[in-house]
């Protein structure tokens, strides 16, 4: 976010506070189990008493983190889906593009965010309601192009769990090294998400005419 606009498309390392930011690299380079509470406070320079008196325990750091990294994804989706417009279509491919980007670029908290799988079942629910934010905002934009006959869906809520689920497993596997950048990653996955939805061939035009 820059003079109160987000700039959506222009994601990187989500910036945290020093304790989260240490509890987010041990997380990402040895597991949350891996990690211990020694390890991150060892991280960040201070004591394990002193670290205690800003989190209660390991799971508060990676439920705070967790919220953070959602928190800024929200807020970029929300802008993405207001610069597309009215049109159902254009924001159902500005949804997957931001949350394509996000993936991708946001390296170390995006993996972190897999890590949600071992919360505790209290703030693994309340984790999931403010995710659900997300998914509901996808929903209705599938719903919508569904309804507009932009796309041929038949079961829009499935097929946008299909579809969170492909997107959220980005950085299981991609690699800022690697032979995709995240721009061109994003054409494919607009393309491979508008067949997903049984987009008309003019919404499919759409994601190579805009790259």
């Amino acid at each position: 976010m820059v003079d109160g606009v987000v700039h959506w498309r222009s994601v990187g390392e989500l910036e945290l506070p020093p304790i989260m930011a240490a509890a987010r690299d041990a997380f990402f380079e040895a597991g949350y189990h891996g990690t211990s509470v020694r390890d991150i406070a060892r991280r960040v320079g201070v004591t394990v008493p002193a670290l205690y008196y800003h989190f209660q325990n390991k799971e508060a750091l990676l439920l705070a983190i967790l919220d953070a990294s959602l928190d800024h994804l929200t807020r970029m989706c929300e802008a993405a889906v207001a610069e597309a417009g009215p049109r159902p279509d254009d924001r159902f491919l500005n949804l997957v593009e931001c949350i394509t980007l996000y993936e991708a670029n946001a390296g170390r908290t995006a993996s972190v965010d897999l890590e949600a799988r071992l919360l505790s079942s209290g703030p693994r629910s309340a984790y999931a309601k403010k995710r659900k934010v997300i998914e509901d905002l996808l929903l209705s934009v599938v719903e919508e192009g569904a309804e507009a006959g932009l796309f041929r869906s038949t079961n829009p809520k499935e097929t946008t769990r299909a579809i969170l689920g492909m997107l959220q497993a980005i950085p299981r596997w991609f690699h800022a090294d690697g032979p995709l950048d995240p721009q061109d990653l994003a054409v494919r996955y607009k393309d491979i998400c508008a067949h997903t939805v049984g987009a008309k061939a003019s919404v499919i035009n759409k994601v190579y005419k805009a790259s």
